[in-house]
């Protein structure tokens, strides 16, 4: 574990470009193989695309000498009323050692100075993002808050909880969406253990709403959401 913190510390976080290009195939594995461990929303990326960022300077990468470490690209969206900050991955041997933050607010900076009136949101099922965006100013919303960009959510649909966004007239998933609204001035804050904890509940409360419901009885559904949803908010 020492020695991968103290080839951390020589981890440097780009702006990508053309350069970079050549790590492509690198971070689209290393994306397709986080989704299947983890068995949740991660929607695939096309090649063509991220280069694409690469080249236009809308993409993070951090490379740890010439070893690739980890990557995040933004998008704008609805005529640039709004960003996200998409693809945020680490490779496996890197995490644990706070990378992610670091990329995520090179993106949300990068984000900031490209596209300053621009509200930045992110759909999210790790509560590690959430921490992360939490302490740069993003707010749990919901999804009518976010874009409504139709080519945004067409991206969902490699995601493989894509059929519980279209079964709730894509007001609900299991992702958590999450925003950043210039106009309100967020100020970064540390995210406390308990508020952490709080987000933990929320998700096991929405993986049971919407992996579950299908099996509950009509008759008996009412009174057993309720229920389900006081356990998993005090548990």
């Amino acid at each position: 574990m020492s020695q991968i913190i103290k080839k951390n510390n020589k981890i440097e976080i780009h702006i990508a470009s053309e350069k970079h290009l050549s790590y492509v195939d690198t971070i689209l594995a290393t994306i397709e193989k986080a989704a299947k461990i983890r068995g949740t929303g991660i929607a695939r990326r096309n090649p063509d695309y991220i280069q694409k960022k690469m080249v236009e300077g809308k993409a993070i990468i951090a490379l740890d000498g010439s070893e690739f470490a980890g990557f995040c690209y933004i998008e704008s969206w609805g005529h640039e009323k709004f960003v996200a900050n998409s693809g945020l991955i680490v490779e496996e041997k890197y995490r644990g050692q706070g990378l992610a933050k670091r990329i995520k607010r090179k993106a949300f900076e990068l984000s900031r100075k490209r596209y300053p009136n621009a509200k930045i949101f992110g759909l999210t099922t790790g509560l590690a993002v959430m921490k992360i965006n939490s302490e740069l100013g993003y707010k749990p919303v919901t999804f009518s808050e976010l874009t409504d960009d139709e080519e945004f959510w067409k991206g969902c649909q490699s995601c493989v909880n894509y059929d519980i966004l279209m079964r709730t007239n894509r007001k609900h998933c299991l992702c958590t969406g999450m925003l950043f609204d210039p106009a309100k001035d967020a100020k970064p804050e540390p995210l406390a253990p308990k508020r952490l904890s709080v987000y933990g509940r929320w998700l096991r409360f929405k993986q049971f709403v919407f992996l579950k419901s299908n099996h509950i009885n009509k008759k008996k559904g009412k009174r057993n959401l309720l229920k389900s949803l006081f356990a998993a908010l005090f548990a």
